[in-house]
């Protein structure tokens, strides 16, 4: 638009760009989902749905990467959690981590989705694309799939191949997610705030699974309202904070007294890496033997956990020339590696 001469230049005074991005129908056509796949999901949703409920006795474990730079690293995992998820089947369903997005404290990195050639092109339309031929070709293998939903966009690309999804620590007390989460296909998890704070983890569950009305994106792109019946599958996942760890015996049974009394199931998950294990992956094996001693001895309602696992362990500096990334190491967080995450779930599952 031309402006008038004597006019104040208003709008879009810091932006440089805005690109129209393809249509999340037009991204569905373009990398489909069969029948069989859909399938898969909808019977992974409600096998999740009814472990975070009590419905199901297994154990549940979100375990992967921090988040997925390399696609080809990380469909080996994929392929090595086939096996083992066989190997632990009928007391633990094992969900991979496909984290695309990574919410940052200032600057950094913010996922493939946002950056997937790792070089700060922010070639958005190729990690979506990049994101969803992964996640179909996760399901493919058999293996359900878990990512953390930042920005509300994402879903309508993703969504359909997500088996659950977590609202971070960061969001949680976001109007903008809990109304998000509220139209979710999947199961979600609500973490703890980075201050440590229950409350509004118990919140947010409250607003998901209320009918709400808020400002999205159709399937064909353009700007719509949405409205929502309400997300029934919600439950909180306790992560630590900045006075520490929270996966104490005390902590639990207060928040699953909580729970009670907002009338939700009385179920738990625990995050045994980020606060609770100090962002120390070599403590991570502790805190999620602790977190089964306690399910052993009794304590009810602690339906699963998460682990931040790799093929190697540790995590590398990041940015850094491409050519110097070694393989199968994360960029983001420290993870454990391939073999200590064999030994812990084989422990979850008594086979140990």
């Amino acid at each position: 638009m031309t402006q008038e001469p004597g006019m104040t230049e208003v709008s879009n005074l810091h932006v440089r760009s805005n690109t129209p991005l393809p249509s999340p129908q037009l991204l569905a056509q373009e990398i489909p989902v069969s029948a069989k796949q859909e399938d898969f999901v909808a019977t992974a949703r409600r096998e999740i749905a009814d472990v975070i409920a009590g419905r199901d006795s297994r154990f549940l474990i979100i375990v992967g990467p921090c988040s997925i730079h390399d696609v080809e690293t990380g469909m080996e995992y994929a392929r090595r959690l086939v096996a083992l998820s066989k190997e632990v089947a009928g007391k633990v369903m094992l969900v991979m981590r496909v984290y695309f997005e990574k919410p940052r404290t200032s600057v950094g990195w913010k996922g493939l989705i946002m950056d997937p050639h790792l070089n700060g092109t922010n070639d958005i339309p190729a990690g979506l694309r990049m994101a969803r031929t992964f996640m179909r070709e996760v399901i493919a293998l058999g293996v359900p799939t878990a990512t953390e939903m930042l920005d509300p966009i994402t879903p309508q690309y993703i969504a359909d191949l997500t088996c659950w999804s977590a609202i971070g620590a960061r969001t949680t007390e976001s109007q903008t997610h809990r109304q998000m989460a509220s139209g979710l296909s999947m199961p979600v998890g609500f973490k703890n705030t980075t201050a440590g704070g229950i409350e509004a983890a118990v919140n947010a569950m409250k607003a998901a699974v209320a009918p709400q009305t808020f400002l999205g994106i159709a399937p064909d792109g353009r700007a719509s309202m949405v409205t929502t019946t309400g997300n029934p599958d919600c439950h909180v996942i306790l992560r630590g904070g900045d006075s520490g760890p929270n996966c104490d015996r005390g902590t639990v049974e207060n928040v699953i007294g909580t729970l009670r009394r907002g009338g939700f199931p009385e179920t738990v998950m625990i995050d045994a890496s980020h606060a609770n294990c100090g962002k120390d992956h070599a403590k991570m094996p502790g805190v999620f033997r602790s977190i089964l001693a306690l399910r052993a001895a009794g304590l009810p309602g602690i339906c699963g956990a998460m682990l931040e696992s790799h093929l190697h362990a540790g995590s590398q500096a990041f940015p850094c020339p491409l050519g110097e990334l070694k393989s199968g190491v994360s960029i983001t967080d420290a993870c454990i590696d391939w073999e200590t995450t064999e030994v812990l779930v084989r422990e979850a599952a008594g086979l140990a």
